[in-house]
């Protein structure tokens, strides 16, 4: 007798034999129990998930001898020649090569014809989405009508290539991937029929290759039994595949969470010589990190994760290493590097370069950042200042709200002020250009932003020289001020400043710019010093420049740690 494999001596024949698909099996029994039976049935999934199974399954439970029922005998004649394949009443066909218009006419032509033994005469087509448009067109009035004795089942893995009209004709059911722990269970019975010795973790790594396929995963054991005979160890399925062990995949993801890159390297080494499949590596890393991910900001959804009980201790030492903002960034290159992997000349670079820049993925939140600061400035003797010296601290809070509240004073009633002016007061030419010092920042500049926003963002770093009858003359900063001042050369940028100079001036002026004298400048002494409004007769603050500040203990440590630059002072 013919060798059969084992993805067929094991194809289900009851319902209760599915593994991973109650959901169906369980509308499919209470439809037969309750006699509403629909016409047509379309059953989506991935591959070596039972869609063709349980279309099968279906069939026979419909046209047993002592049907319809949801425990098919298997020994009548009908149940019989439809395991076989051999039934008259159910015509099983492939979608993929008959897609055409007239094999459908066909189908179309002998659906009159009343079943041979069965009570119904049922069609299967697998891979229907590989029918042609004018095939399912066809197919459509014979789908939505047809006689009492014809049913049709579909089977597709792609569901989004089937005609909407098709679909909506069709009882839908979704198959799912199965779990890695019922498939571990289903070979785990087989090997034991078959008198095979499977080790624990070579059952897992079948499963794991089978990506939620028992199909697949019989295939391998097949595949397997005739490599090794009857003891099958993880190293074999390993070997065979071209996998990464549980082992490792785990001691990779924990140098990534280290930072170790010197053992990255060595280990890429090690499975690129073993010919171990990269672009697999890659989505094995990618799940693996998401299921830390998952177990660390939700550990009670740690249920959920398609994942052994070994494992779950694993994710919860790694969980120690990470923060979940890293673990997302690593899930994105790792993401990254998968997308790019089809078009990589090199696998092996593409892989360690994306897990080197994983593993030195830092973030830093935001109070970190902030104990870092304090504990510069506490390095360098200077008291911590508040973040917004505006805001009362809590012990004002709590002694303004433990005060007794007294109703306020009654004050006089006092004549309504007149309501000021949008547009600035007329000025007269001896101080229009303290004037217009004091307004740059809150009143030109702003101005200037809504005409042409990214003019007013370069005016940030210019200032005010001189005002006269005819003509304003703007200053940059001689360290960056020749790129503002190229900037300005552009007519919609110069023709914004000017309009606003304009209306605060109430003339017309033209707008010169030109660099601000490093010494000998008349606008701020020489050191550095100006009066402020508001500020005591003869009072000076200073103002400092950028080289000024980077002198400052605090700021240039500041500086160094973040590798930063001052950009923009404003006091």
């Amino acid at each position: 007798m013919a060798y059969e494999v084992l993805a067929r001596k094991w194809r289900p024949q009851q319902f209760a034999d599915v593994v991973g698909q109650d959901h169906v099996t369980q509308t499919l029994q209470n439809a037969i129990k309750a006699n509403r039976i629909a016409h047509a049935y379309l059953f989506v999934g991935p591959r070596g998930t039972g869609k063709t199974s349980m279309a099968r399954l279906f069939a026979k439970a419909l046209n047993c001898a002592t049907g319809p029922t949801v425990t098919p005998c298997g020994t009548c004649d009908s149940c019989r020649e439809i395991t076989s394949g051999t039934s008259m009443d159910v015509l099983e066909i492939d979608g993929a090569s008959n897609n055409g218009v007239e094999q459908v006419r066909e189908l179309r032509d002998n659906v009159k014809f009343a079943p041979t033994h069965g009570q119904y005469k049922i069609y299967i087509i697998d891979e229907v989405h590989m029918l042609s448009p004018g095939a399912f067109n066809a197919l459509l009035k014979t789908l939505e009508e047809p006689p009492a004795h014809v049913k049709f089942f579909f089977a597709t893995t792609e569901v989004h290539k089937v005609l909407p009209t098709i679909v909506s004709r069709c009882q839908r059911f979704d198959l799912r991937r199965i779990p890695t722990a019922l498939i571990i269970e289903r070979l785990n019975l087989i090997a034991a029929e078959e008198k095979i010795t499977l080790d624990s973790d070579a059952a897992l790594a079948i499963a794991r290759g089978a990506e939620g396929g028992l199909r697949d995963a019989e295939s391998a054991m097949d595949q397997l039994i005739a490599f090794r005979g009857d003891t099958i160890t993880e190293a074999d399925v390993l070997s065979v595949f071209g996998l990464v062990s549980r082992e490792t995949l785990e001691t990779l993801a924990t140098a990534v969470l280290k930072g170790d890159v010197g053992q990255i390297v060595r280990i890429i080494a090690d499975l690129d010589a073993g010919g171990k499949d990269m672009q697999r590596l890659v989505l094995e890393l990618l799940d693996h990190f998401r299921a830390l991910l998952v177990y660390e900001c939700a550990p009670e959804a740690s249920a959920t994760l398609d994942v052994m009980a070994s494992q779950l201790e694993s994710l919860k030492k790694q969980a120690e290493l990470a923060q979940p903002d890293r673990l997302i960034r690593i899930a994105e290159a790792l993401s990254m590097a998968e997308d790019r992997m089809r078009y990589a000349l090199s696998r092996r670079t593409l892989v360690e370069t994306a897990l080197i820049r994983c593993a030195k993925a830092t973030t830093v939140s935001v109070d970190e950042l902030l104990k870092r600061l304090d504990s510069i400035r506490q390095s360098l003797g200077v008291a911590a200042t508040p973040l917004a010296p505006d805001v009362p601290s809590r012990q004002a809070d709590a002694a303004r709200e433990a005060a007794p509240r007294s109703p306020p004073p009654s004050a006089p009633v006092r004549a309504p002020l007149p309501v000021a002016s949008r547009e600035p007061a007329p000025v007269s030419s001896s101080n229009e250009l303290q004037l217009l010092t004091e307004k740059w920042r809150d009143h030109i500049v702003e101005r200037v932003k809504r005409t042409v926003a990214l003019a007013g963002a370069v005016l940030m770093d210019a200032k005010p020289l001189a005002v006269e009858a005819t003509r304003v003359v703007i200053g940059f900063d001689p360290e960056f001020g020749k790129v503002g001042i190229e900037k300005m050369k552009i007519p919609q940028y110069h023709k914004a400043v000017q309009g606003v100079l304009g209306q605060f001036l109430k003339r017309t002026v033209n707008v010169e710019f030109k660099l601000i004298e490093t010494q000998g400048q008349t606008d701020v002494p020489a050191d550095h010093t100006i009066e402020r409004e508001g500020s005591p007769a003869g009072a000076k603050v200073h103002s400092k420049t950028r080289q000024d500040w980077q002198q400052v203990p605090v700021v240039n440590k500041t500086l160094e740690f973040f590798n930063g630059s001052i950009i923009d002072i404003r006091e």
